[in-house]
């Protein structure tokens, strides 16, 4: 019952924003801190209101779709790839911002060349355990910067923040950043996610304000 409401409750801010006229910027803004959003010190904690609790010896990361070789990774093997740390800013859509996160994991480029996309591979579809899912062209999943997380400012990540394992899109509103990552699929046509076709954007760029459908 409380997930429903907080879907609700979410989807209808989208549907206001959207009835007040508001519309993305044109050109992206070029300050560190993306337009209409506030610093905090903090971590605040969203989510669909289901926080599944993954041992560690059960955990699965499925990584299949149009690859040349599907993976079905335990955390032993997800662990015994490359790992990275990497340091960005968090962009949530309610408007708050934090700089500076340190995040420890596998770069999304890594998982890439584990499974050889196939060439009509364009689009990435992200699946999750509390039963989220989200979409990102995969041109912008392989940037740097971008990587499944498992360590949160040198300690692994904590369940209320999506751990064992989230994704970690910096460039893109933290809703494209799946918490409790299960599945990754490689397509090459665009499906719209969970908060996606409630009336979010598709291409969610903090500059742009690009916040709602």
């Amino acid at each position: 019952m409380l997930r429903e409401k907080y879907i609700a409750a979410k989807q209808k801010w989208a549907e206001k924003q959207k009835a007040r006229g508001f519309a993305p910027r044109t050109t992206a803004a070029t300050d560190r801190l993306p337009p209409g959003q506030t610093l905090t010190s903090g971590f605040p904690v969203l989510d669909l209101g289901v926080k599944p609790e993954i041992a560690l010896d059960q955990w699965t990361l499925t990584l299949d779709g149009l690859v040349g070789k599907p993976a079905v990774l335990t955390w032993a093997q997800f662990n015994a790839l490359l790992q990275v740390e990497d340091v960005s800013d968090f962009h949530c859509v309610t408007s708050w911002s934090k700089y500076d996160c340190h995040w420890g994991g596998v770069a999304f480029p890594t998982l890439y060349e584990l499974v050889q996309p196939k060439p009509e591979a364009r689009y990435v579809y992200f699946t999750s355990y509390d039963g989220y899912s989200t979409n990102v062209p995969l041109e912008q999943c392989l940037d740097e910067d971008v990587l499944v997380a498992t360590r949160f400012e040198g300690q692994p990540l904590t369940r209320e923040h999506g751990g064992p394992a989230r994704v970690i899109i910096p460039k893109l509103y933290a809703w494209k950043g799946a918490k409790f990552v299960q599945g990754i699929t490689f397509l090459a046509q665009d499906k719209l996610g969970f908060w996606e076709v409630r009336g979010y954007s598709n291409r969610a760029d903090p500059w742009k304000e690009e916040r709602y459908a």
